[in-house]
């Protein structure tokens, strides 16, 4: 069996899919030395992210260890994490 997400760093709150998942489809993961079960809400294309845990509004969402957004509305576990629902965390200081 192929594996279907990737966990990039333990801290993560997202997964990435690595084929496309159907809805409804169920996936094991290891976090932090416990398996936990992930099933995707909705189809989630390839090499797009999935959430691992609820989202409210204004929460980070992390990948890489790092925070890469921040959830413009609510996102369930399992469902597909994207521009649609994330924008990029705000910078400090002077723009580059």
């Amino acid at each position: 069996m192929t594996q279907a997400l990737i966990l990039v760093d333990q801290r993560d709150n997202v997964a990435t899919a690595l084929r496309p998942l159907e809805q409804g489809e169920s996936f094991e993961l290891e976090l932090e030395g416990t398996r936990d079960t992930v099933q995707a809400a909705q189809a989630i294309p390839f090499g797009h992210k999935v959430a691992l845990t609820r989202f409210g509004e204004g929460d980070a969402v992390i990948k890489y260890g790092e925070v890469i957004g921040l959830a413009t509305k609510t996102i369930e576990e399992g469902e597909h994490v994207h521009i649609h629902n994330v924008e990029g965390p705000k910078r400090q200081g002077r723009p580059r």
